[in-house]
């Protein structure tokens, strides 16, 4: 199992070593949004990068749109122990370094989030469950449902952080339809800590500015336009969590914005809905 790290003083080494700035010395460090040269900045003290297109999918040339700059600064300041505002397939979320205890715990504050709810696991391919999970469901089941909007809870393996989610076996596994962010998990080479961009108990957010109140915690802010129509309510229900931990079972915990299509799958390899389940 991976020790959790100490994260303490490798943000300014690794910012440093991507050509990113850092605040004072023992300054609280506003959010950087970062933003194409010409335009002005989004807020005091911030840039914000915007990616090309959605960032949904990926850009032909990424080195010449801007998208390669993206990536670079995200895994540095995830390296570093910080948060990173990202978009994904489903809604606008926070990541971290899940292997970084003091990060975890940096993202339950900014959100104002009950330490007893647990976060999310965002990996960059199918083949990385396996090592951060007990997969009880057939290959083709998982590879039918990921990347998509879902989350998958199973058992967790020993390589995840003792400090991640203490008070369960269990962990929700995300690899979102998003070319960015199955870049950005592929790059940093770990478990991302993924959870919605929004404080406790409101709306989540479809767009940069709708969580705009959170951007002064946040170490950096990749824009990648709207997600979905901001219209339809039913844009903002995030992933469909099951939960995969019982061999031959599936339970619904959240229906989200893909129960219809999901539970399709899955009765399709022949599981059957757990009692006291959604369906």
């Amino acid at each position: 199992m991976s020790p959790a790290r100490s994260c303490t003083g490798l943000r300014a080494a690794v910012a440093a070593s991507m050509g990113l700035s850092e605040g004072p010395a023992g300054s609280t460090r506003s959010g950087r949004l970062l933003r194409p040269p010409s335009p002005a900045p989004a807020a005091p003290g911030a840039r914000l990068f915007r990616l090309p297109g959605s960032g949904a999918v990926r850009a032909a040339n990424p080195e010449r749109a801007g998208w390669t700059e993206a990536l670079r600064a995200a895994v540095a300041e995830l390296r570093a122990g910080a948060v990173v505002a990202v978009p994904t397939d489903t809604l606008y979320g926070l990541a971290c370094s899940a292997s970084c205890s003091e990060a975890l715990g940096v993202v339950y504050r900014v959100k104002g989030r009950s330490e007893t709810k647990p976060l999310a696991v965002c990996l960059g391919r199918v083949a990385d469950v396996y090592r951060y999970c007990r997969v009880r469901v057939p290959e083709g089941l998982l590879n039918d449902l990921l990347p998509g909007p879902v989350t998958l809870v199973m058992e967790r393996s020993e390589e995840l952080n003792k400090d991640l989610n203490p008070f369960t076996p269990l962990v929700g596994i995300r690899i979102p339809d998003h070319a960015f962010m199955q870049d950005l998990a592929q790059v940093f080479g770990g478990p991302l800590a993924l959870t919605s961009a929004n404080l406790s108990s409101q709306a989540s957010s479809l767009n940069v500015e709708e969580f705009q109140d959170l951007w002064p915690r946040l170490s950096l802010v990749i824009d990648g336009g709207p997600i979905g129509d901001g219209q339809s309510p039913e844009c903002r229900l995030g992933s469909t969590v099951v939960d995969l931990s019982v061999p031959g079972e599936f339970g619904i915990i959240r229906p989200g914005c893909a129960l219809e299509s999901t539970s399709a799958i899955l009765q399709k390899y022949g599981l059957l809905p757990l009692r006291g389940s959604c369906l």
